[in-house]
């Protein structure tokens, strides 16, 4: 039993990936990190949000698959306040060193 409840957990570690966002429009100054951390929280997911110099937000965010692309998706739309126009999302490796997820200022 304990052998089968290892395969498992190696399985939803192995569906682990990582998303880098960068998030354009009208992102900052309408609650869009927050919003951000809370649905990553809700999600799951663990990782960072923060605004950028150049008016955008960026994102890193780790967990399981389906959760990230269900972030992608959300970040498409963002806070009520916002106004997204574009959002790139690239793909790596789950590396694990993320706990909780938070915002960076």
């Amino acid at each position: 039993m304990a052998a089968g409840g290892a395969f498992v957990v190696k399985l939803q570690v192995m569906n682990n990936r990582r998303v880098h966002l960068r998030v354009a429009g009208r992102v900052q100054g309408v609650f869009f990190r927050a919003h951000t951390r809370d649905e990553a929280a809700r999600l799951g997911l663990s990782g960072w949000v923060r605004n950028r110099e150049d008016g955008t937000v960026e994102a890193v965010a780790e967990g399981p698959e389906p959760a990230l692309r269900q972030l992608v998706v959300w970040c498409h739309t963002g806070s009520p306040g916002s106004l997204v126009t574009a959002v790139e999302d690239t793909w790596a490796n789950f590396t694990g060193e993320l706990k909780g997820f938070r915002v960076r200022y």
